[in-house]
């Protein structure tokens, strides 16, 4: 629970048995996190073994795809706050406070993996990875005028539940370049949002994507490509300014 606000997290699993307990784990150690929902996405055996001994809730998406498991972990997660990361150990479940504190101003919250000092030894963010995120962020930034953008693909995100309904209502894209649709919609429904930096770990096992060059390639294609099908719908809505409630929920937070 966070400023009364209950806090679901999404994982989203493939190719993640040997970390995703401990990722599990580590997100109800924080003591704000009130339901984990993992999306099976046609997981490895033994996966749902791994995630039956936490108090996690199993979720079955057979259509294979990145896009598919998150559109079905929006739409099944309870909380007033839906958090999205990774079940493969490169995010810390203790950075959900960064995404939490700016939840009481914004419609959604964005990690970015950008942050040189905050890159571990041995995590898959290599030249060509991390300056490709983040030059398609900033196409998005510059198309549509956004707040700072730095990294298109990072799934640790935050999203309010309205948002959240709003996102998996619209999704399209099924595959791996859907967390960059995420953003789009985001963008493009007006919605107010900021960008923070967060840890980015070695991950337990290979990448089925970011793993393999060509692949990765191919994905950021489509990025672009879904960027400028969505810069012809129009330049996008102002984001609304703070409301009474807005200040209120920051004035909570601000007393001792």
């Amino acid at each position: 629970m966070w400023n009364e606000n209950s806090v679901s997290v999404v994982l989203m699993t493939y190719a993640e048995r040997d970390s995703i307990r401990g990722v599990i784990e580590g997100f109800f150690a924080t003591g704000v996190v009130d339901e984990v929902l993992v999306i099976d996405n046609n997981a490895q055996p033994g996966t749902a073994e791994e995630v039956g001994r936490t108090p996690a809730r199993l979720v079955q998406e057979p259509r294979q795809g990145y896009g598919h498991a998150t559109r079905r972990g929006l739409a099944e997660s309870r909380g007033d706050l839906v958090v999205l990361a990774e079940p493969d150990g490169t995010f810390r479940p203790q950075d959900i406070m960064k995404l939490l504190v700016y939840s009481d101003e914004c419609d959604a919250v964005l990690g970015t993996r950008t942050t040189r000092e905050l890159i571990w030894a041995g995590a898959n963010m290599a030249f060509f990875l991390r300056w490709g995120n983040w030059a398609v962020a900033k196409l998005i930034e510059a198309v549509f005028n956004t707040s700072h953008l730095s990294d298109v693909g990072c799934t640790y995100r935050l999203l309010r539940r309205e948002l959240a309904d709003h996102v998996a209502a619209n999704m399209t894209v099924g595959g791996s370049h859907a967390g960059a649709e995420i953003m789009l919609l985001t963008i493009a429904s007006g919605a107010r949002f900021v960008e923070v930096p967060v840890n980015y770990l070695p991950r337990v096992g290979v990448s089925s994507v970011t793993g393999r060059p060509v692949l990765a390639v191919a994905v950021g294609l489509r990025m672009m490509l879904l960027v400028l099908r969505f810069r012809r719908r129009g330049p996008r809505p102002r984001a609304a300014p703070p409301t009474a409630l807005d200040v209120a929920r920051s004035s909570l937070r601000e007393e001792p």
